[in-house]
């Protein structure tokens, strides 16, 4: 199966292009990316000596509360600045005084997105190593869906609950989720996976989850040795990115079946055309009325 990139591509290479040009230029282009997130770049005030990308979260107020704006300092330091008018995070770059790995910084800017979201579980991690946190970070990540993430004395909980859209999407999903059940036979160190239908966990009683026939929960069970100082970031890239995984893989799976039901048509259509039976002595006319009749 294809895992997602973490970052995003179209940032990545605009900075090395931009980082990299003999002279500033001037800059002005937004970019989508998954989760409704969207990045603007540009020159501040016009200003081509300046390169600023700034982030637009629908999501960003429940980052926030788990110490978002506090991690991302740690991780992007002065070029964190105050954010721009209409998007919630901005990093500002001079070209004057970039750094001599002008790679390894636009590779961080692109990872923006996966580290917001990696404040919510850097929290949780550090919480369950103290013992354990009793609330809950709830994160509407999407318009009907969310991310619950909650550190117990033993492990750390996440739990995704996300809508299908088509009732065959509801019976992929669970096919993808029985595969995670057993590839977990195969490797005892992977996370536990677990998948209920309609109604919520028990760990999610008394929040504002939804119900219904069309709503999906997706549980992973974390223990230590799942964000450990050498697995974290890993982890971390893995399960952000999950809810986008799943999807793409049961609109690539529902595609590839669609595909071989139009090949399979087509070889019953040639079978069907080969058996068809040839008229023999069918009487015709020519232009001028005379009749004759094909042997």
């Amino acid at each position: 199966m294809i895992l997602l990139e973490i970052k995003n591509r179209i940032i990545e290479d605009t900075l090395l292009y931009r980082f990299n040009s003999p002279k500033p230029e001037s800059i002005d282009i937004t970019v989508a990316d998954f989760d409704g997130v969207l990045f603007h770049i540009s020159n501040p005030d016009g200003d081509k000596g300046k390169i600023r990308i700034s982030a637009s979260l629908k999501f960003y107020a429940d980052l926030k509360e788990s110490g978002c704006e506090g991690f991302l300092k740690g991780v992007y330091g002065d070029y964190m600045v105050a954010p721009e008018s209409g998007y919630d995070v901005s990093l500002q770059f001079e070209y004057e005084s970039l750094p001599e790995n002008k790679e390894e910084l636009a590779s961080k800017v692109a990872l923006l997105k996966r580290n917001c979201f990696a404040s919510v579980f850097d929290k949780y991690f550090e919480a369950q190593k103290s013992g354990g946190e009793k609330s809950t970070a709830i994160v509407h990540y999407r318009d009907q869906e969310t991310m619950y993430v909650s550190a117990q004395k033993d492990r750390v909980t996440v739990i995704f609950s996300t809508v299908f859209t088509d009732d065959d999407d509801v019976i992929i999903g669970k096919v993808f989720m029985q595969e995670f059940k057993e590839g977990r036979r195969g490797s005892q160190t992977a996370p536990q996976v677990l998948f209920s239908h309609s109604e919520p966990p028990k760990e999610l009683e008394g929040t504002d989850a939804l119900t219904g026939d069309n709503v999906g929960y997706i549980t992973f069970v974390l223990f230590p040795r799942h964000f450990s100082d050498k697995t974290r970031d890993n982890t971390i890239n893995l399960i952000h990115t999950f809810r986008d995984y799943l999807h793409y893989h049961i609109k690539c799976s529902k595609a590839y079946l669609h595909s071989r039901m139009r090949s399979r048509t087509n070889i019953l259509l040639k079978l069907l055309n080969r058996a068809r039976p040839e008229i023999k002595n069918v009487e015709k006319k020519t232009i001028s009325g005379r009749t004759f009749r094909k042997q």
